[in-house]
């Protein structure tokens, strides 16, 4: 359903509560919640901040140029009050370094109902084509093994699995970004990557120790052990892919990634949530992009998060993968260096009053 005319700011939230308390039909696992047009909404006053929500400003207008055509991108993110700050820093980065952000259309999953949430977007993003999804974690809830830290654990970290259930037909491809990114380059140059029969790209980290991702169990296990015979496995991170949905889906990539899941469940074969499953169905299989697409562990080991320096080479996507959390660690004012990089997209207004504009 498509918003036309949106409400004043007095009645918005009443027609929010309303249009979400007839219009949720819920179909196994997911359900369309959202779909938002480009219509601007101006908010006349500024809202009063929730105990679980932030409050952030309200981002500049981007437009497209003359040269730009028709074509959508699409972008997949998750959605989660407790990352709702990075995801905003983050939509903020990709307008503002694209030569055609109008084009750009936003996917959003979230696990729970959480209507300020969508009023935060709305009022921080009004011109920003968008829809929201519900992911039902009952789908992958008995499957999550634990892991080495509780955050990898949340069953959203696993709605990426079924992003060719999740997304309507129309979508074919789609970039799938974490929370904690921001792009310093026009991310199109990634949306127009040649996949070669591929059904995900992402870059690979060929330098690191693969066999560390995997338990002795698994290597020592001969069944287990002789899963990428006829590869070359390298390392890659599941928070920046380009993703064929009609391949995935093709394919049956759910039903694989979700087989080792089952089988981490009996035999313990992995430490880590939802990234060694991806490994043991796409490692040596995928099209490789370059490194600049995925700076990543900039938020230090997933247990202590120390502070880590930028790696050599051009940069055109920060990802803070990792325990550490660039406005966690501002706030605190204990920030690693490269934090300040992450700061410039960051449209969080602490301490906001209800005060009329």
């Amino acid at each position: 359903m498509a918003f036309g005319n949106p409400p004043p700011l007095h009645g918005l939230l009443s027609f929010i509560l309303l249009f979400f308390s007839s219009s949720f039909l819920f179909h196994d696992h997911v359900a369309a919640a959202v779909t938002v047009t480009t219509t601007s909404i101006h908010l006349d006053v500024v809202r009063k901040p929730t105990p679980d929500v932030p409050i952030f400003r309200e981002a500049p207008a981007f437009r497209n140029g003359d040269e730009c055509n028709k074509e959508s991108i699409h972008i997949s993110m998750t959605l989660d009050s407790n990352y709702l700050r990075g995801t905003m820093a983050a939509v903020l980065s990709i307008l503002q370094h694209s030569s055609c952000p109008e084009n750009f259309e936003f996917h959003f999953l979230w696990a729970r109902f959480e209507p300020q949430v969508f009023l935060s977007i709305r009022s921080t993003f009004p011109y920003l084509k968008f829809k929201i999804y519900r992911f039902e974690s009952n789908r992958v809830r008995g499957k999550i093994s634990k892991s080495i830290r509780q955050a990898l654990d949340q069953p959203l970290n696993y709605a990426r699995i079924y992003l060719s259930d999740i997304l309507p037909g129309y979508v074919k491809r789609v970039i799938y970004l974490d929370s904690d990114i921001v792009v310093v380059d026009d991310i199109a140059k990634l949306w127009e990557v040649n996949l070669q029969g591929k059904v995900l790209a992402a870059p690979e980290y060929c330098h690191a120790n693969f066999t560390e991702y995997f338990t002795e169990l698994f290597w020592k296990d001969p069944e287990l052990s002789r899963t990428f015979e006829g590869r070359h496995p390298c390392y890659f991170n599941t928070g920046v892919m380009v993703m064929d949905v009609e391949k995935w889906r093709g394919g049956g990539y759910t039903q694989k990634v979700e087989h080792w899941m089952a089988v981490q469940k009996q035999k313990r074969i992995y430490h880590l949530g939802s990234l060694p499953p991806f490994l043991l169905v796409l490692a040596g299989d995928l099209k490789s992009v370059d490194h600049r697409w995925n700076q990543h562990g900039l938020g230090g080991d997933n247990l202590e998060g120390k502070c880590r320096s930028l790696h050599p080479g051009p940069i055109s996507l920060l990802h803070w993968s990792g325990k550490g959390k660039p406005w966690l660690r501002l706030d605190s004012r204990r920030p690693c260096s490269v934090d300040h990089l992450w700061a410039p997209y960051d449209l969080y207004r602490p301490n906001t009053h209800s005060l009329e504009e």
